[in-house]
Parts: C-alpha cells; structure tokens; sequence
C-alpha cells in the first residue's frame, strides 16, 4: 500500500487555484495531482493554465517547491464537430507541467466517428507522452464500461485507455466481470469514491450527485473491494470526491482532500 499513488482530482476541491491545489495536495499526504486545464460545464469556477502564463508558472513553481507530480490532465469532450487537432494547445501545457495521462468525454452518439476521434486524438497524444482514457458516464455517448472498451479497442491505438471511476462503474451497472476482460495495460489510473443508495430513476441527480455529492471511500454501498480487486494492483488511483455539503459547511479544500486520503488507505488496508 506504501507504494501506491494517490492524486487529488480537481473536481474534489474545485475552489482551489492550481497552485493553492497543489500546496493543499502537498500538505494532505499525496504525490500527485490532477489538473484541469478545460472546465467540464459553463458554470463551474475555472482556472485558465492553457492561456494565462503567469498562473502556469505558478504552479510550476508549487510542483517544484514540493514534489507533487502531475498525473492526469481534463477534461477534453469529443463532439460531433470536434476538430482534434484544435487540442494541441492543451496536450502541449499538459505535457510541459507533467502530466501523462488524459481524462476524455464522449459525447458524439455516432460510435464509428467518435471512435475515429478517439484514434486521432491518441494519434495525436502520443507525440506528447500522454495516454488518452475514455471515460464512461451513464449521462453520455459512452454510457458503460463495455461501450468504452468496444471504442478503445477499435480505435486500436497502444496509448488508448479506458478510465474506471467508482462513481460511474456503480450508476452505469457496469459489472466485475466485464472489468476482468480489460486488459490491464488499458488502465493506467482510475478514479476513486464510494456512492450511496440505490440508482436513481432519474439522470439528472445521477449527474447532480456526480458532480456535487459523492461518498468518501467505505461510507456508500458500492463494492469497493471488488472493483479495486479487479484492477491492476498498483495502479494510480485519482481521489475524485466532490462533497458540495462538506464545502458549504466551511470544511477546506485542505481538510476533504486530508479526508479523501485517510478514508481511501483505510479501505485497501482492510482488504
């Protein structure tokens, strides 16, 4: 377990600026981060690292005061009119901060074209040393994890990923023996949370309650066990927990992240 890598998603503490982000990671207990250099709605609060130099030097400087690294970067959304090769200016950034691994959306209901993207953009991705992974959102184009490993694997690319988030994996009904069948050198990191209740009806809250309120690991009803166990055993695992109560509450980015970690060790210790 002393080996494992533990980043803090961007998503668990939003609020923070990247080089606030990375001092509160530093300060928490991790190694790496996750950055997100495109916002995933209109409305969230964002921090532009692809266009302000200033705010990128910055966090370079945070990464190398303290020793963080930078593991994944987000969130770049294949779309029906999506020109990939308007992605370079972020691979490029992501790239000169550190990071390997990025986090991709789909949300182009044509399979054949968006699997044609998804090649492009590993295409792409691998003059940079970055290893696309396609995310499965019940809400999206890529609904479940056995249509993220039918794209990656026609898409056929060595860089091409596939990224398990607990979250997702438990509201999309996606199953362990579907895991078994993917192969390991597709996961190169995976996203950790717990989640609570039954699936809604409604896709709306699955969505709400994805982006606002998750469970620290061992505090939902989702077989964390199972799902750790059917990944590789020391994959990276990105802590991706946004709790809203906590935040209006007046809890720190600092003390959730410290929570995420503490809860997350806690769950592979009892395995």
């Amino acid at each position: 377990m002393t080996d494992r890598i533990f980043s803090l998603a961007a998503l668990t503490v939003l609020e923070l600026s990247p080089p606030a982000m990375v001092e509160a990671a530093a300060r928490a207990g991790y190694s790496h981060v996750g950055l997100r250099l495109v916002p995933a709605t209109s409305e969230e609060q964002h921090f532009p690292l692809v266009s302000d130099a200033e705010l990128r030097r910055q966090t370079q400087a945070r990464l190398r005061d303290t020793g963080i690294k930078v593991l994944d970067l987000e969130i770049l959304r294949l779309e029906p009119d999506t020109c990939v090769a308007d992605f370079e200016p972020m691979l490029a950034v992501g790239a000169e901060l550190g990071g390997s691994e990025l986090l991709v959306a789909g949300n182009d209901s044509n399979e054949a074209r968006l699997t044609e993207r998804f090649a492009e953009l590993c295409d792409l991705a691998a003059g940079y040393g970055i290893h696309p992974h396609l995310e499965f959102m019940p809400w999206t184009d890529v609904r479940d994890l056995q249509q993220a490993m039918r794209i990656v694997a026609k898409a056929d690319r060595p860089n091409g990923c596939v990224l398990v988030d607990a979250f997702h994996f438990n509201r999309s009904g996606s199953s362990l023996d579907d895991l078994a069948r993917l192969a390991p050198q597709r996961m190169r990191y995976a996203q950790l949370c717990d989640v609570a209740g039954p699936v809604p009806a409604d896709m709306d809250e699955i969505l709400r309650q994805a982006r606002n309120e998750r469970r620290f690991p061992g505090e939902g009803d989702a077989d964390l066990a199972g799902l750790l166990r059917g990944l590789p055993a020391s994959v990276p695992l990105s802590l991706e927990i946004p709790t809203r109560q906590l935040l209006v509450q007046g809890v720190s980015g600092e003390q959730r992240a410290r929570m995420a970690l503490e809860k997350a060790r806690a769950v592979l210790a009892s395995m």
